[in-house]
């Protein structure tokens, strides 16, 4: 009874802390980016760089290098994600972004290397952007047949946006309105006082409201707000349900046990560290710290990247919501995509630098 007791109490403030930590300066933000991606962004432009008929060298490499941008975890990401595949964004470049978003986050590959090495750090980050483009060919690969309708209605829709002027807003207009967005999630993420977050957050806020009341009508906001808010209920019940479960884990699979079980360079502690990664929440940067404990507990190099790959871009909270926007079948294909191909590479570095 009380291993339950203590099983429910790390979920519950696996939460509190979540809930504390991420969502007014995470996961707010990044609801309303996605919210004015869906209202304010003509389907045109976002099939113009991700959508199944662009160009692989276009699509897959804007994806590729989001996170370099956005300092996102593995959750806050969601909305983002949900709100461009909705928009009519393909499924590869689509994954590629998911997979990118948390992964290839610039100050914690600095972080990576400054801590564990230089070789994990530029593993890291090598890594993480090519792993997000084969993540996501390997997605559209497999879901070929769909994507394939999918171009086919892209075509069509885009031909029929051609006749009733689908251009959206200025582009000057749309980068004022995500840039300022943009720079509160990132503030909303970085390590400064208190009061300087605070005091730049406002300054944001007050010019985000002149944008809004200079080149936004009062319907146009509404409808952000409106598709703000489907966002939230499709994405946060779920997601809290998810940091319940990962804070769960946290008692249930005892560190000790993950560090005795990595240690060396064998495809099956490559294999362990992967599922663990993906099983587990971090928020963004705590991933190293984490696996800095687990090196020096004894965790192989190559595992310590086959985590640090498959740890930040997945988790338990992770998988539910990206159920719910792609499916169950895309779900599984994805994840064991992700853990197949952390193991692999995982395993190759650990060889190459062992």
């Amino acid at each position: 009874m009380d291993y339950l007791f203590k099983v429910l109490l790390s979920g519950y403030h696996e939460i509190l802390e979540y809930l504390s930590a991420h969502v007014l300066t995470c996961l707010v933000p990044a609801f309303f980016i996605a919210g004015g991606i869906a209202v304010v962004v003509s389907t045109g432009a976002v099939l113009k760089y991700f959508g199944p008929t662009t160009k692989k060298y276009i699509s897959y490499g804007v994806a590729s290098v989001s996170g370099t941008v956005l300092a996102v975890c593995s959750c806050t990401v969601l909305p983002l994600f949900a709100g461009i595949y909705r928009k009519g964004a393909g499924l590869g470049p689509a994954v590629t972004f998911l997979f990118a978003g948390p992964a290839i986050n610039l100050l914690a590959i600095v972080l990576t290397a400054r801590k564990l090495g230089f070789d994990l750090g530029a593993g890291r980050a090598i890594g993480a952007v090519l792993f997000s483009i084969i993540i996501g060919l390997i997605m559209a690969a497999v879901f070929r047949k769909e994507e394939q309708a999918k171009a086919q209605a892209a075509e069509s829709a885009s031909g029929f946006a051609a006749g009733i002027d689908d251009e959206g807003k200025p582009a000057g207009q749309l980068l004022a309105f995500f840039g300022i967005q943009v720079a509160i999630l990132v503030i909303g993420t970085a390590q400064v006082t208190l009061v300087t977050k605070l005091g730049v957050i406002v300054a944001l806020l007050v010019a985000l409201g002149v944008v809004l009341v200079k080149w936004f009508s009062k319907e146009e906001v509404k409808d952000w707000l409106i598709e703000t808010f489907k966002l939230v209920k499709l994405i946060f019940p779920i997601l809290l349900v998810g940091v319940f479960v990962a804070g769960a884990l946290k008692v249930i699979i005892p560190e000790q046990w993950i560090a005795a079980s990595v240690g060396g360079n064998g495809i099956l502690a490559n294999l362990i560290a992967s599922v663990v990664g993906a099983l587990m929440y971090f928020s963004t940067l705590t991933e190293v710290p984490i696996v800095k404990m687990l090196v020096d507990l004894g965790m192989g190099r190559g595992p310590a990247l086959a985590l640090l790959l498959a740890g930040p871009a997945l988790s338990l909270p992770n998988m539910l919501v990206v159920r719910n926007v792609i499916g169950t079948k895309k779900t599984l294909v994805y994840v064991g995509t992700v853990v197949l191909t952390a193991t692999v590479v995982g395993y190759l570095f650990g060889w190459l630098v062992g």
